[in-house]
């Protein structure tokens, strides 16, 4: 059985810090990117940062560049999203999301239920 469970949200105040997990089960962790979106209220989800399967290369939403770092531990199959500098408009549910990209895991896509985060004084 596939699972993509997220942890660490928490509340945090503006400029603090967070350091999200997400632990993956039941498929080969290390054919598959993984990448963290968020969704704020009302407003659609959105990329916030991508790593390749090998953690080799990672991509970022413009307004988290700087801010957030993606990694990964293919050895205990989890992906962090370390987030620094945290502002109220960071508040979201934080996904994560892994997709195939080797061999007959190509296009399969899997997605955690969230962690929520509130940055808020």
């Amino acid at each position: 059985q596939v699972q993509l469970v997220e942890s660490g949200g928490g509340l945090v105040q503006p400029g603090g810090s967070l350091r999200l997990s997400c632990a993956a089960s039941g498929f080969t962790f290390s054919n598959y990117a993984m990448s963290w979106y968020r969704q704020a209220p009302g407003k659609e989800r959105e990329l916030v940062a991508a790593i390749t399967n090998t953690g080799g290369y990672t991509n970022y939403a413009d307004s988290m560049k700087g801010r957030f770092t993606i990694s990964r531990d293919n050895a205990k199959s989890t992906v962090y999203l370390q987030m620094n500098s945290l502002k109220p408009e960071d508040t979201a549910v934080y996904y994560c999301n892994a997709v195939g990209v080797r061999g007959a895991t190509r296009g399969m896509d899997y997605w955690g239920k969230g962690t929520l985060v509130t940055v808020s004084s």
